[in-house]
């Protein structure tokens, strides 16, 4: 049986040696073996920094989003294969979508976040400005770069696909390239899913590497500019967090681990309601999905004490329906665990488990299969504990990782805190309730424990995502024993692989750098409007200056009528002059707006396609009779969008009157043509 390959410095690397034999967790035939030996480690992150690096940083925002889109589709194409070969990991047709789908999933969410949320630009602003002088003449403002590294991804066996993919993309995304190290156990996996990869051509060489087998020294030669993120137990990334080179050089480290999540049924809830169906429901599917091996299954049931027996039964009832067996087999729902050695992890631990709980369903030496051997598969009966005194340290301190899940009664919302606290940090828990003041007591009450909290009721259930499914869009991650890190989370994932500095410079140079139009920088009028420019001729900077509009009586009269806006500060002299803000009659605020686009539009059919917002807006001096309004509007930001005819330009307006003082100042955005 020949070793896995890994892919370092450019090259597929077959391992020198025999290699440590892997298993089919159904039939435990071996089906391939691995092995790191003879990969220069200190070599591929040089390869990484040296050639993915440097490629991945002189591409913007928005072309590495329309990389990962293409990507993903093209993985999309080879979905059925790694099914297939999903089935040796044990896991059902509906458990490799979960990973798969997901993980494919993880690159369309990025490349979407990519184009609507970075800029097409190598470098993303974070903030307002912060003016730093009396005079406005020296600014500072806070921006993001790529790291200079590697990010170092150590990676789970109970996700081959999403686990890598799920870093990969936001580190993609940031232009920082990626060396991925799979947990032997699936390794295959991601070992075809990394071909694959390769295969199709799409991305830089150097920003995605592949070692199959032991880190060995790995580590050592980590740097500063580097970044560790790791799946798995709790006690092996303390050891990672510990690493000498780790800590002397600052490496930044992230950590998902295990942890005992848990799930709490209102004590509004009784049996019969839809609240109590989906709690029902919600614990089988997640001591089921994958066998349970899941980083955010729940662990611990949290239910009232006058309803746990009714909790119990219906919770057995439907676990008795849960077939287990071959997962090739259609009927089956839950498949094996990852192999036989994680089979006796579980079991140890419900021998530990037992010391402060008992076995209500399930036999942890016994499992009607369907379709499999229980000596050769890594089989085991989903397995519901009790723990009738819900103080002890057993429950809140042990995890089964496997189809194991633990009752634990509760007689009011802070003791059911004080249980959910217990876990000293979880990755994802759930409140299942119709009453909101109980949801409002849990959610303040535990979010400090937790990376992530669902709170669901009988109206949104169906719509729900689950207890156990991250998002891409949404921090994955948790406190304390969860590991401290956080995963995924929209634009913070991306941000994390890249340093905020601080600039302190004059406006002009801030512009320069940061290719936005900073408030202090000399403008731009050549004499042609901006709006005849296209987005090819359009420059940062460019501007024009239109009015004055004087505004009377009769506009604000007219604008109250047709709009139906008759607030008393625009209709009520008297009533206008009492209230604090004003002296008299003012012009409506959006009046303003609409005579200063009157000032500003060009008519004539021109590269501005459309406008389609205003940010930031607000409404500063208020406007009287006889007012003369003036408007300036400078192109503020230049978007072109990847693949499409037109792009996006920002304009920064500001409307003064006559002594000076802004009246309102806002961002108009704009769909402009590329030519």
């Amino acid at each position: 049986m020949a070793p896995l390959s890994s892919y370092v410095s450019g090259a597929w690397h077959v391992p020198p040696d025999e290699g440590a034999p892997l298993h089919d967790a159904v039939t435990g035939a071996e089906i391939a073996r691995i092995s790191s030996a003879g990969i220069d480690l200190r070599a591929a992150l040089e390869h990484g920094r040296r050639v993915g690096g440097p490629v991945l940083r002189e591409m913007t925002f928005h072309r590495r989003a329309a990389l990962l889109k293409a990507l993903a589709s093209t993985l999309r194409e080879h979905r059925d294969e790694l099914y297939d070969l999903s089935l040796c990991s044990g896991a059902t047709l509906n458990d490799a979508r979960f990973d798969v789908d997901g993980g494919i999933g993880v690159l369309f969410s990025y490349s979407s976040k990519g184009r609507r949320e970075l800029p097409p630009d190598t470098v993303y602003v974070e903030g307002g400005l912060e003016p730093l002088s009396k005079s406005g003449g020296f600014v500072g403002q806070h921006v993001f770069t790529p790291l200079r590294g590697v990010a170092v991804q150590i990676n789970a066996f109970n996700f081959p696909v999403w686990g890598p993919l799920e870093k990969f993309a936001p580190a993609f995304l940031a232009g920082v390239p990626s060396l991925v190290k799979p947990a032997p156990q699936t390794a295959y996996l991601t070992a075809r899913l990394v071909e694959l990869i390769i295969e199709s051509g799409l991305l830089p060489e150097g920003s995605l590497q592949l070692v199959c087998g032991e880190p060995r020294d790995l580590l050592d030669h980590l740097t500063e500019q580097d970044l560790l993120a790791f799946t798995g137990s709790a006690s092996t990334a303390a050891l990672l967090r510990a690493h000498p080179v780790v800590v002397e050089r600052s490496v930044r480290f992230n950590a998902e681990a295990d942890s005992l999540n848990c799930s709490v049924l209102g004590p509004d809830v009784r049996p019969g309601d839809a609240e109590f169906d989906l709690f029902v429901g919600q614990l089988v599917t997640e001591m089921t999905v994958k066998a349970g091996q899941k980083c955010t299954a729940i662990r611990r049931a949290l239910a009232p004490a006058g309803i746990i027996d009714d909790v119990e039964q219906a919770v057995a009832a439907r676990l008795a329906e849960v077939t287990v067996g071959n997962p090739a087999d259609p009927g089956v729902r839950m498949g094996a665990l990852a192999g036989l050695g994680q089979r006796e992890e579980v079991r140890r631990a419900l021998k530990a488990l037992s010391a402060g709980t008992r076995t209500v369903f399930g036999d942890p030496e016994r499992v009607d299969l369907v379709d499999a051997d229980a000596e050769r598969g890594a089989f085991v009966s989903p397995i519901l504990l009790r723990a009738d005194d819900a103080g002890r340290d057993e429950p809140h301190e042990i995890e089964a990782f496997g189809p194991v899940s633990t009752l634990l009664p509760y007689t009011s919302p802070d003791e059911a805190i004080t249980l959910a606290a217990r876990g000293r940090g979880s990755l994802a828990g759930s409140v299942v309730t119709g009453d909101p003041d109980f949801a409002r007591a849990m959610v303040l009450g535990v979010a400090p424990w937790h990376g992530r909290l669902l709170v669901v009721d009988g109206a949104t259930g169906r719509e729900s995502t689950g207890h156990g499914s991250p998002l891409p869009a949404l921090v994955h991650g948790g406190p304390g024993r969860a590991g401290g890190g956080e995963e995924m989370g929209g634009i913070r994932g991306v941000l994390h692989h890249m340093q905020r500095t601080a600039v302190q410079t004059s406006p002009a140079m801030l512009t320069a750098i940061t290719g936005r139009w900073t408030p202090g920088t000399e403008r731009r009028d050549d004499g042609v409007h901006p709006f005849r420019k296209n987005l090819a001729e359009l420059r940062v900077g460019d501007s024009v200056v239109a009015g004055p509009r004087t505004v009377t009586l009769a506009d604000i009269d007219h604008f109250a009528e047709f709009t139906g806006d008759t607030f008393y500060a625009h209709t009520d002299e008297e009533a206008a002059r009492a209230n604090p803000f004003f002296d008299g009659r003012v012009a409506h605020g959006y009046l303003v707006l609409s005579l200063a686009a009157g000032l500003f539009v060009d008519p004539d059919p021109g590269p501005v396609l459309a406008n389609y917002g205003l940010e930031n807006l607000r409404f500063i001096t208020p406007v009287y009779p006889g007012d003369e309004i003036t408007v300036t509007l400078t192109a503020k930001q230049i978007e072109p969008r990847e693949g499409a005819d037109h792009g996006e330009v920002r304009w920064d307006a500001d409307v003064t009157k006559q002594d000076g003082s802004s009246v309102a100042k806002y961002d108009l955005l704009t769909l402009v043509a590329k030519g």
